[in-house]
Formats: C-alpha cells, sequence, structure tokens
C-alpha cells in the first residue's frame, strides 16, 4: 500500500487527479490550492478522464534551465518562464502533481539536461518539500549539476493575508533566481 499526495494546478487538472485518486486503491490526500476556487473560466471536459498519479508532466521544455513546482506555484512559474524567454533563457517546467511519491526520474532526465535547477513553492523554505527534492537531486545528479540547486519559498514565519504579496514567492523573485542560477 502506498501513501500519495496529491496537488493539482488547474481546474482541469484537478478533475483528472481527482478521478484518478477515487478510482486508486491506495489512500490519497488531495489538497485543493484555495485560488482555483476563484478562477473564472477554464475549459474542463465534461467526460471522464484521469490523469496518471505520480507522474510529472513537462509543461514546457527547455534546455538552460529546470523549474520544478506544483499547485497554484505553477502559474506564477509560467509567468517567470516568460520573462527568461524574453531575456534568452531557456526554461524547462515540470509540474509534479504528486508529491508522494514524487517522479524522481522525471527530474533527473531534465536536470542532466539543463544542469541546474530551481525549485519553487508557498511553503516555507526550513522543512518543505522543496528540501527533499534538492537533496535527491544533489545525490542522484551531482556530478551533472553545474549550479547550485534554487529555492525560493514562502518565508519562516506565519503571516496574515494582507501580507501575503510579501510571503509568496512572486514572478520577480523567480526571475532573479533564475538568472542567478543561470549566470552562476
Amino acid at each position: 500500500m502506498q501513501f500519495q499526495v496529491v496537488i493539482p494546478r488547474s481546474p482541469r487538472e484537478a478533475k483528472g487527479l481527482l478521478l484518478a485518486s477515487i478510482r486508486d486503491p491506495n489512500p490519497v490526500i488531495f489538497f485543493e490550492p484555495k485560488w482555483l476556487y476563484r478562477l473564472s473560466v477554464e475549459e474542463v471536459p465534461e467526460g471522464d478522464y484521469m490523469l496518471p498519479l505520480s507522474q510529472a508532466e513537462v509543461i514546457r521544455k527547455g534546455s538552460d534551465i529546470t523549474l520544478i513546482g506544483w499547485g497554484a506555484q505553477l502559474a506564477v512559474l509560467e509567468q517567470a518562464c516568460e520573462d527568461a524567454s524574453k531575456d534568452g533563457i531557456s526554461c524547462e517546467l515540470i509540474d509534479l502533481r504528486t508529491l508522494i511519491p514524487w517522479d524522481k526520474e522525471t527530474v533527473e532526465a531534465s536536470v542532466s539536461k539543463t544542469g541546474k535547477l530551481l525549485i519553487s513553492h508557498e511553503a516555507p523554505i526550513t522543512g518543505g518539500f522543496g528540501a527533499e527534492i534538492a537533496a535527491s537531486i544533489a545525490e542522484r545528479c551531482f556530478q551533472r549539476l553545474e549550479a547550485p540547486v534554487a529555492r525560493i519559498c514562502g518565508l519562516d514565519t506565519p503571516f496574515p493575508l494582507v501580507y501575503e504579496p510579501f510571503y509568496m514567492p512572486t514572478k520577480n523573485k523567480i526571475l532573479d533566481a533564475i538568472k542567478a542560477t543561470v549566470n552562476y
């Protein structure tokens, strides 16, 4: 029996991953990012479909740096990728979809190609899941890393809602980290 943790990035992903979670014989914790409820419109197929659990999705192909995220953070990472491309930086963007177990093979293949990794999530940097990914990739890809693994995450402090824009990883924070890592 394998315990699983799933975090969708969009309404379309939420439906496909939720149906797969319901039908999976293993226990699943399904996180629903609050911002998904506030999205005004996104096409969601009416039919029955499932997205594979424990399989990351390469959202955007790139060659200079690998970016990893999940849930609501993917929208911010996509914006940072767009801005980085204007500066001539080619980002490969991966949505993990499932944190436990996470798709080490897809991430390792991407990092082996780019030589650089940036992880971004909303949780505090200390004790966040990004640290597990960073440690695992450092173990598995050490000889192929061309720069230290970068993490852009939440701060190590509680915060009221009014300060959320200062706490959360932003497009500009991520873009600065992309440039610093690529130019290491």
